[in-house]
């Protein structure tokens, strides 16, 4: 890693209805393939984010996204979907099926050291799942970091209090909900 510090701006939501489009901006000193790989393949995925099986990196392809970090009882959330945009080193978009909607990573060349990664998430639901959303992709682009810097996450250890207190900051100021 460079001496430039990674940013992870605070994420924004856009509600119309029960529809949210939620929108974080992260500026990494990594290189492109170094981020790329995280986003788009099974094993940077499962540094900071999920187990990607099977995962098909192409337009069509199959994903299935298995969450490692569980809840109190042991139970991992599993989401299935289709690669919806692939453009190497670029974008890569999962359409999930359920509550995960589309996800999307847009990768834009650097700007002095940093790659600017947008991710965007587009789903259905209440404004507590807004909230939930907001706090755990924030929690999950923070493993980004530690996974870019060679540290990836340590399942075993997780736990909610990090995701808790991320909800807690969203819901004070309402996530940045704009209408």
């Amino acid at each position: 890693m460079t001496d430039a510090l990674p940013v992870i701006e605070r994420g924004t939501a856009e509600t119309h209805g029960d529809h949210h489009l939620l929108r974080f901006t992260l500026r990494l000193p990594y290189p492109v393939p170094r981020v790329w790989a995280a986003v788009a393949s099974s094993e940077g995925l499962r540094g900071w984010l999920a187990a990607a099986d099977p995962f098909e990196p192409r337009i069509g392809g199959a994903i299935t996204l298995r969450w490692l970090n569980t809840d109190p009882d042991g139970n991992a959330t599993v989401a299935s979907g289709t690669v919806t945009a692939w453009d190497v080193e670029r974008v890569a978009e999962y359409t999930l099926e359920g509550v995960h909607g589309r996800i999307r990573f847009h990768l834009e060349p650097p700007r002095g050291e940093h790659v600017l990664l947008r991710f965007s998430n587009e789903f259905h639901g209440d404004d507590a799942l807004r909230l939930d959303c907001l706090a755990g992709w924030h929690n999950h682009f923070e493993y980004l970091m530690d996974a870019l810097d060679g540290h990836p996450a340590d399942w075993s250890r997780w736990t909610p209090a990090r995701w808790r207190e991320l909800r807690e900051s969203y819901g004070a100021e309402d996530g940045g909900k704009q209408f």
